[in-house]
């Protein structure tokens, strides 16, 4: 299977650095009101059992997830949409970008801009989504043969190793219960989310593009309301 590529390594340590300075509190709250629209409980609702447990991996104060979670009982408030915008980046690379915001007149155009900005451009709706498969992505500690049977055994459709973790894969409906059975025997689950796994990788080998691209992602982490992105580019060793 495609879609691990050195890109998810930068996202995620870029992810930690943000969680550590505490600057990704309002994207995980935002994520938290949008899976809450499907039910407080966390209990039976495993997206929101999702947005939450990152939130504590993140060390999210406890205050900060009920104000996510009141925001959702409050029926004076913004309501929350949950959007995906498709766009093109430098060597026409594909990104998608997940938003939650209570304002599309505020967030479409920063999304916009940041593309125009940095040489992409935002397309139509299913010119760039068709190029990846919604999956599950739980990020296990450790490797090796037993583990991916344990995982496959579970239901997971695929494996990979990556650097010290195993990235299992699963269909969007499985999530729930393959991360359940990893987590009962004992395996250290580190992540788990639904994702946009791209069916072929671009390698971007020249430094000037690469910046490009790179500017173009920090300009969409800038904004509050962008909640994820998945990419379909890998960047040459070379050049990290």
């Amino acid at each position: 299977m495609s879609g691990h590529s050195k890109w998810s390594t930068i996202k995620r340590e870029k992810g930690a650095k943000d969680a550590a300075r505490g600057a990704v509190f309002t994207k995980l709250g935002h994520a938290i009101a949008m899976a809450a629209r499907d039910g407080i409980d966390p209990d039976t609702n495993f997206s929101l059992r999702l947005a939450i447990d990152k939130a504590k991996a993140a060390n999210m104060p406890s205050a900060n997830v009920q104000r996510a979670l009141d925001r959702i009982k409050d029926k004076s408030a913004a309501q929350m949409q949950e959007v995906l915008y498709e766009g093109y980046g430098p060597q026409g690379v594909a990104i998608l970008v997940e938003v939650a915001t209570d304002n599309l007149n505020r967030t479409y155009p920063i999304v916009k801009l940041a593309f125009s900005k940095h040489g992409g451009n935002i397309a139509e709706k299913g010119a760039v989504a068709f190029q990846f498969d919604r999956k599950g992505v739980i990020r296990v500690t450790g490797t090796g043969d037993e583990l991916m049977m344990q995982a496959l055994d579970a239901g997971a459709s695929d494996v990979q190793d990556d650097d010290g973790s195993s990235l299992i894969y699963t269909d969007p409906t499985d999530l729930a219960k393959v991360r359940d059975a990893l987590k009962a025997a004992g395996l250290e689950i580190t992540e788990a989310e639904l994702t946009y796994v791209p069916g072929n990788t671009v390698e971007v080998t020249d430094e000037a593009t690469a910046g490009k691209i790179m500017r173009l992602m920090d300009a969409l982490d800038a904004c509050d309301d962008v909640v994820n992105t998945h990419v379909n580019f890998d960047i040459a060793e070379s050049l990290l």
